[in-house]
């Protein structure tokens, strides 16, 4: 027969699982403590503190043990040359009455008096040690006051003094109050280092579990991003300390890490979509050639037209990578100190013939001499973008000035660079969306191009440090650059100064942009 629990043991079978896992974790916690920085730290802190604090105890005993040390041979030298003088006025009989009459008092003054060959003829000391009496001058001594504290005797520092006729005179103090002293000091020393070491441990203890009580959260976090939560981040304490300095950075960069990835799910999902289109006209315009043309005439016309919508393909993947480059910062070896005024003035002339051609008229207000640290032609291609966007995009929309404006100027510490037109502009809730990539309005779907331009743009000027943003010109679109001025380096004219490069003249039928 199967034998049914009993619900006493069920009950403690019960109990003994969560007991069991809070020793396991118990038992995994103690070592990762042990493990941790901050408990190193704490027991290197703790043992530095131990040693000063024994140091300082022990020199504090020292400086205690030499002051009563002082004290006692002060009274000593005070003692005798009384003595002595009392002998010099009465003879020897007269000082062995003094000495009778201070032994008999209380107190830890010693006294003996004894004659040439060592008998005593007064004081408080039974015995001293044999040959003690013969060294004149001060030392440190075991004695005893009765026959009966030979086997246990005491310590003084005497001084022995040879009184005429050869008498010997010796005068002490006990340093009993000296040892008490000692043993109190050293017994506070004990107590005292005892009472740091065990707040030390738990000192250690408590700030140990709390750094890592907060690594582990930081460790449970990493893990669940790694397992795909791109969603999570590290918690912050709010105590501005150097965990919540490293959780705030390690945060930046998991939401950096989060736009690179949904740029890069977009730009997939815009390459499948947007890019389906021109492969597909390409593919149709070389299979209608293949089954209508006639003649090499028409076989010619239609490759010309796949060669076209193949360079346009090839612009689209070559500002891909540009762009991508850009984002990594792996163009900053070329930078230099350029001067901008130079780059903006000839980019303006060179688009001059297409803004006629649109029926819009390029006016030009640059100021001299604004130089700024970056690469030349990421920054004409910029320019180049932003302007050919204008000329597409700037036709008024009523009755109104048919113009752009480049303009540049510095404003503070950033040169301002500004291409402003009089079109339909950008709507407010849109303008942080055309700066992605592959973004276009629907105004602008009749016009050719990928939406790329402005992305490659916004790349451009944060790879400078710079920054970009769209505004109202009322009516029209005011995209205004603002980079850091630099001072320009001077020019060795003993070595000979290499002229000035050619502004970057990019393809104006180059990128297009939203």
């Amino acid at each position: 027969m199967t034998r049914r629990a009993d619900p006493a043991e069920q009950g403690a079978a019960a109990q003994s699982v969560p007991r069991k896992t809070m020793q396991s974790a118990a038992t995994h916690l103690l070592p990762n403590l042990f493990r941790t920085t901050a408990f190193k730290l704490t027991a290197v802190y703790l043992v530095i503190f131990a040693l000063f604090a024994g140091f300082v105890l022990g020199y504090v005993a020292w400086n205690a043990k030499r002051l009563l040390d002082d004290q006692i041979r002060s009274t000593i030298d005070a003692e005798i040359q009384g003595l002595a003088e009392q002998q010099r006025q009465g003879g020897i009989r007269r000082l062995v009455n003094i000495i009778e009459r201070r032994s008999r008092g209380p107190g830890a003054s010693l006294y003996l008096v004894t004659t040439p060959v060592g008998d005593r003829l007064a004081g408080n000391v039974e015995a001293v040690p044999p040959g003690a009496l013969d060294r004149p001058g001060e030392s440190e001594i075991e004695y005893a006051r009765s026959a009966d504290a030979v086997d246990t005797p005491s310590r003084a520092i005497v001084r022995v003094f040879v009184l005429p006729a050869g008498f010997r005179l010796l005068v002490g103090r006990d340093v009993e109050e000296r040892e008490r002293l000692g043993v109190v000091i050293r017994r506070a020393a004990g107590w005292s280092l005892l009472l740091v070491f065990v707040l030390g441990c738990f000192a250690s203890w408590f700030v140990a579990r709390r750094v890592l009580k907060r690594v582990d959260g930081m460790t449970d976090t990493a893990q669940s991003i790694m397992a795909g939560d791109l969603k999570g981040r590290l918690s912050i304490s709010g105590t501005g300390d150097e965990l919540d300095r490293l959780a705030l950075n390690l945060n930046a960069m998991l939401d950096r890490i989060g736009e690179l990835m949904a740029g890069m799910q977009q730009v997939s999902d815009n390459i499948a979509h947007d890019l389906k289109t021109p492969l597909t006209r390409l593919r149709n315009r070389a299979e209608e050639a293949l089954r209508t043309a006639k003649s090499p005439d028409e076989l010619r016309a239609a490759l010309d037209g796949s060669i076209d919508e193949a360079d346009n393909l090839i612009r689209v993947f070559n500002a891909l990578l540009m762009i991508a480059r850009l984002e990594t910062g792996r163009i900053q070896d070329s930078m230099d100190t350029l001067d901008l005024s130079e780059i903006v003035s000839g980019m303006a002339e060179l688009y001059e013939p297409l803004a006629e051609e649109a029926g819009l008229s390029l006016v030009t207000e640059v100021a001299p001499e604004l130089h700024v640290s970056g690469n030349r032609e990421l920054l004409g291609q910029a320019l180049a973008n932003l302007i050919d966007n204008a000329l597409k995009y700037g036709q008024p929309v009523e009755a109104g000035a048919a113009t752009v404006v480049v303009s540049a100027a510095p404003v503070g510490s950033e040169i301002e660079l500004v291409v402003a037109d009089h079109g339909p502009g950008v709507p407010e809730a849109d303008r942080g969306r055309v700066l992605e990539r592959f973004v276009r309005l629907d105004q602008s779907r009749s016009k050719p191009g990928f939406g790329l331009g402005l992305a490659l743009a916004a790349g451009v000027v944060r790879l400078h440090g710079g920054q970009l943003r769209l505004e109202d010109n009322a009516p029209g679109l005011r995209v205004v650059i603002s980079l850091p001025q630099v001072q320009p380096k001077p020019v060795d004219m003993h070595e000979g100064g290499a002229l000035p490069a050619s502004t970057a003249q990019p393809n104006p039928a180059g990128l297009q942009s939203a």
